[in-house]
């Protein structure tokens, strides 16, 4: 069958193949769910090199990460070639219609995940994004705590303004739009001085600790979210769960009365209908972080508070410690 997205015709075929069979969802739900919610999607992917999180099978079904733009992919959607940790390149899908959404709804993409960055300018991020990611023992509850805490050290350093959502599971996400001229490492300093920051104003519930078993039952503030080639679902995004749940934007004042489960597939529709992007005004906000980055500087000349590990897959880094477990390391000098 053939959709109509913002003035585009879209072919989706196998329109009643099941998704997400605990709910009854279809491909064509998805693919309508994606129309509906087309502006505010787009507005969140517009311009950014895109990794698409596929179920060609749905929810059930073998899943996998494409970043290389497929080669079915159609001439009207541009593409943008991004380099990752190891040096290698790729072209990405860089959406700059929602028709373009739709159609990588057809291949089975349910997550969509840009970079922080704009095809303009591809070494220099756009938004600074904090992940607070709930641990065994703590849940939505202990995010949104956190979260507001965050927001205040947001506004303490530098007037920055965050516009937080649902993560689609347990957590938040807190989106900055900053200006376009810090490197991806000064970014991730930034991240890590908030973490640093939230650390101290909450020991017993905010850990930046990269070990899991450090972590506790703790929110932890994933910095490396900002590290080249690490994405988080957009706005909008379905998320890859039975109930068909969706990352959901949020006013400040909805925060706390929120809960994760109440933005799915069946009811984003309805809440865009009537209240449409609540984070439409984002891109009218570009923030400075050198007032983060004068806290990383004195975090570091004044506490002795230097890097912390990369994730796995990014070549060993300057002035990085050493990037094995404590018990590993522990064992490693027991006589």
């Amino acid at each position: 069958m053939e959709l109509e997205v913002a003035g585009r015709s879209v072919r989706l075929s196998s329109p009643d193949k099941v998704f997400f069979p605990e709910r009854g969802y279809t491909k064509l739900d998805l693919a309508r769910y994606y129309a509906v919610v087309g502006p505010g999607i787009l507005r969140a992917l517009r311009n950014r090199p895109t990794t698409l999180e596929r179920y060609p099978d749905g929810v059930g079904g073998e899943w996998f990460y494409q970043k290389r733009a497929p080669k079915s992919m159609p001439g009207w959607i541009p593409t943008a070639r991004i380099t990752f940790p190891s040096g290698r390149s790729a072209d990405e899908m860089c959406p700059t219609e929602e028709a373009a959404v739709v159609w990588a709804a057809q291949y089975g993409t349910l997550t969509f995940h840009p970079w922080p960055v704009r095809a303009a300018d591809l070494d220099h991020p756009d938004e600074l994004r904090i992940d607070l990611d709930p641990q065994p023992g703590t849940d939505y509850d202990d995010a949104v705590r956190a979260a507001s805490e965050l927001r205040a050290v947001l506004d303490e350093f530098g007037g920055l303004r965050g516009w937080p959502k649902t993560s689609g599971g347990r957590g938040l996400h807190i989106f900055v739009p900053i200006e376009p001229r810090w490197t991806f490492t000064q970014v991730r300093r930034a991240a890590i001085a908030v973490g640093r920051e939230m650390e101290r104003r909450m020991p017993d519930r905010v850990t930046i600790k990269w070990w899991k078993e450090e972590r506790g039952e703790r929110i932890f503030l994933d910095y490396n979210q900002t590290a080249r080639d690490r994405t988080i679902a957009s706005a909008y995004s379905v998320r890859p769960h039975s109930h068909a749940p969706v990352s959901a934007p949020l006013r400040w004042e909805e925060v706390t009365v929120a809960r994760p489960r109440d933005f799915d597939l069946a009811t984003m529709p309805a809440r865009f209908a009537e209240r449409g992007d609540v984070h439409a005004d984002m891109d009218d906000h570009a923030y400075s972080l050198d007032a983060l980055l004068e806290l990383a500087r004195r975090d570091e000349h004044d506490h002795g508070l230097g890097d912390l590990p990369y994730p796995p897959e990014h070549p060993k880094m300057p002035g990085e410690p050493k990037r094995v477990q404590p018990s590993r390391a522990r064992g490693e000098q027991a006589p």
